[in-house]
């Protein structure tokens, strides 16, 4: 039984920290594009390395 009084809090802590971190991701813009990044790796015209391919050589 006096586990639970150091469980309490400590998950009421960890909850309210996931909350924060949540609150601020939305705050920071992290979600406002989702399909940007899926369809950029689709439709990349450069290379990884940003030069042109007829240069690597």
């Amino acid at each position: 039984m006096p586990d639970f009084f150091y469980l309490i809090p400590v998950s009421l802590l960890l909850g309210g920290l996931g909350l924060a971190v949540f609150l601020w991701t939305l705050k920071s813009h992290q979600y406002d594009d989702l399909d940007g990044a899926a369809e950029r790796i689709l439709f990349d015209d450069q290379p990884a390395g940003g030069e042109d391919r007829a240069t690597r050589r």
